[in-house]
């Protein structure tokens, strides 16, 4: 399979489809539209949207009965994005490539703007219209899944004690607490919507919920040695910041070469979970290839 056809295909669906739910610039207040849309359209790789659609696909399903709750899914992230770039958190100049939210809009402008992503989102995801074959008690699951993984037990958690962890000592039991949440629950929850709206029966969708485990940690493993090892041009945002904040993160507390080894681990452990879909599941295993040798 040809992976970046793949996913500048998968890329493209996205773009277009976010264009389209999103309210428009000219949408009073067009300040706010202008700053939601900002950062959704400044580019990066839609990692979560596409993995929900190959899982989507993986079920059975078709990557355009997924659009809109992928699109919910990077609204959340995106948000994610705005409020962790803030002053008050990471306080990053650059997200892929372009200077961040508050940078250009103002913080205060900046955090609303995320405020709105975030339910935006949930609106998009409750509308019959929006998911035209997707019955009332998967969207209410849908839902579910996504705010779960977004909240004080998902994403916002591993934030929390990612910020608390900050120039102290920390186990490796603490460490995986972090990253399964701050990084990892979003990308579980886009596999599992996926599977649901693919229509996955019980062994499948278990398959499924084992790969996005294993995938969503490896993701993260692989950010924390490429904020040690890459190029900031190429990845678009500030490199070596979490050195410097003394932030929790594998290499911190593992070695360059045995963080590397645990994302080979959980890569292998993401493929295996699939092996069983056969050829269906193929983009999927691309991806997971993918997600590791980028911090290669």
């Amino acid at each position: 399979m040809d992976l970046q056809a793949y996913l500048k295909r998968c890329v493209g669906l996205v773009d277009d489809a976010l264009d389209h739910w999103l309210p428009a610039e000219t949408m009073m207040p067009s300040e706010l539209h202008k700053a939601m849309r900002y950062s959704v359209f400044a580019g990066g790789k839609r990692i979560r949207p596409v993995l929900m659609i190959a899982s989507c696909e993986a079920a059975g399903g078709a990557a355009e009965a997924v659009l809109p709750a992928a699109c919910a899914m990077e609204m959340v992230h995106t948000y994610s994005l705005i409020h962790d770039d803030l002053p008050a958190m990471d306080d990053d100049d650059f997200r892929r490539g372009r200077p961040t939210s508050h940078k250009v809009f103002g913080e205060a402008l900046a955090i609303l703007a995320g405020d709105a992503l975030l339910t935006e989102a949930f609106d998009l995801l409750t509308r019959e219209e929006a998911l035209p074959g997707v019955g009332a008690e998967v969207r209410l699951r849908l839902t579910h899944l996504l705010a779960r993984a977004a909240g004080s037990r998902g994403m916002v958690a591993g934030q929390v004690v990612d910020m608390d962890s900050e120039g102290r000592d920390i186990d490796f039991p603490t460490l995986e607490y972090i990253h399964t949440r701050k990084t990892g629950a979003l990308i579980l929850a886009a596999v599992q919507m996926g599977a649901l709206i693919g229509g996955a029966p019980g062994g499948t969708f278990e398959a499924l919920t084992d790969y996005g485990r294993a995938a969503g940690l490896a993701f993260q493993i692989a950010d924390d040695i490429l904020d040690v090892v890459g190029d900031q041009e190429l990845l678009g945002k500030d490199v070596g910041s979490d050195q410097e904040r003394g932030k929790a993160t594998y290499p911190a507390l593992l070695g360059l070469e045995e963080a590397r080894q645990r994302a080979r681990e959980m890569r292998d452990r993401a493929l295996a979970a699939v092996e069983p879909l056969g050829k269906k599941a193929e983009p999927l295993r691309d991806i997971a290839h993918f997600i590791v040798d980028r911090s290669f």
